[in-house]
């Protein structure tokens, strides 16, 4: 395994937990919107300061040449995301909504793979992945057995 790719994704999984924790805060005060207009406007500012700065990429013009169009949809599921996942944690807790948004996200990307969706590689079906993602629904259970 690409252990840069794993300790990546580690990061990853922890900073969407504590950005929705912190959403869910300022979501308590400001309404779920005017938090989300924040979320996405702060993350446009650092995007584009990030494009700025490194000019390692292609232009914005690039855009235009994306052959399959739906996938600039991006920032529209950007919004639901942030969306979802505030009120998803306001109305379950940040460790139960994580877990059931990891375990979506996981069920979602391998049935992505294995219908090699949105010109994603195809993979085939592996029992022992279908376990995997019984093992955590039922994860998921236990977390929540009182």
């Amino acid at each position: 395994m690409n252990l840069v790719g794993i300790m990546i994704a580690i990061v990853s999984g922890a900073l969407m937990s504590i950005q929705g924790v912190f959403n869910e805060g300022v979501s308590k005060q400001a309404g779920v919107w005017a938090s989300s207009v924040f979320v996405q406007f702060t993350a446009l500012l650092v995007c584009f300061a990030a494009f700025l700065f490194t000019l390692r990429e292609n232009s914005l013009s690039a855009l235009f040449g994306v052959d399959h169009k739906y996938m600039l949809l991006g920032g529209v599921f950007g919004a639901a995301i942030t969306y979802t996942v505030i009120r998803s944690i306001a109305s379950l807790g940040p460790a139960k909504a994580v877990m059931i948004i990891v375990v979506s996200q996981l069920i979602t990307a391998y049935l992505i793979e294995l219908f090699g969706a949105f010109e994603v590689e195809k993979v085939g079906f592996e029992m022992k992945k279908l376990v995997g993602v019984a093992l955590a629904v039922g994860g998921i259970v236990i977390f929540k057995w009182k």
